[in-house]
């Protein structure tokens, strides 16, 4: 891969990672008092992290930071974080992990490419392999909060204040921030970590 098209790619993910800032921003100021929230302004620090380095790379290979990637950027970001915070937490977060599939599937891609041209930046190679891992941990503990919205909307449907106990083929869990919740062993079961497809690196 030649340097103009690797600063190309940068830049796209520059643009990605900005808008994704202003994304967490605005739904950390919706979903403000919430534990949600505290999460939301977590991941835009950490997003803001890969703006950083994604651009420090970019110059270090003579290119320039895409000018439109800051100003249009932010912009959408905070525009897409307000509309769709609005539609609710549960749909916010199924909507935050489109964005950080897409995100995980371009790093992991370019990643690929980097390696299999023998690229020799390894600085960048595992500055692109780190921002992979903070995407699959936000996208993560989404995916972990709908299950918690679920079984608690289950558990409100189908257990009657008057439960006490356990029946023996339950088990308890304790999400953060919610009451405990009863499940049986069966419909546990059910909730599998997603595997990540197609990383060889």
């Amino acid at each position: 891969m030649d340097t103009d098209t690797l600063i190309s790619k940068l830049n796209w993910f520059y643009s990605l990672e900005l808008n994704q800032v202003d994304l967490y921003n605005a739904q950390s100021k919706i979903f403000k008092g919430r534990y949600s929230g505290l999460v939301f302004e977590r991941c835009a620090y950490i997003e803001q992290n890969h703006v950083d380095n994604i651009g420090e790379k970019i110059k270090a290979l003579g290119g320039k930071p895409t000018v439109l990637g800051d100003i249009i950027s932010p912009i959408i970001g905070k525009v897409a974080g307000e509309l769709i915070a609005m539609t609710g937490i549960e749909d916010t977060l199924a909507i935050n992990i489109m964005i950080e599939q897409k995100a995980m599937k371009d790093y992991n891609d370019l990643i690929e490419k980097l390696y299999q041209d023998k690229y020799g930046d390894k600085e960048l190679i595992k500055i692109l392999q780190h921002n992979f891992v903070d995407e699959h941990l936000h996208t993560e503990w989404f995916r972990t909060k709908i299950i918690a919205i679920k079984q608690y909307e289950f558990t409100a449907k189908h257990f009657s204040a008057s439960t006490k106990m356990p029946h023996k083929n339950q088990i308890t869990e304790y999400p953060h921030g919610n009451p405990p919740i009863l499940t049986t062993l069966k419909r546990a079961k059910i909730v599998k970590p997603r595997q990540i497809k197609s990383v060889k690196w």
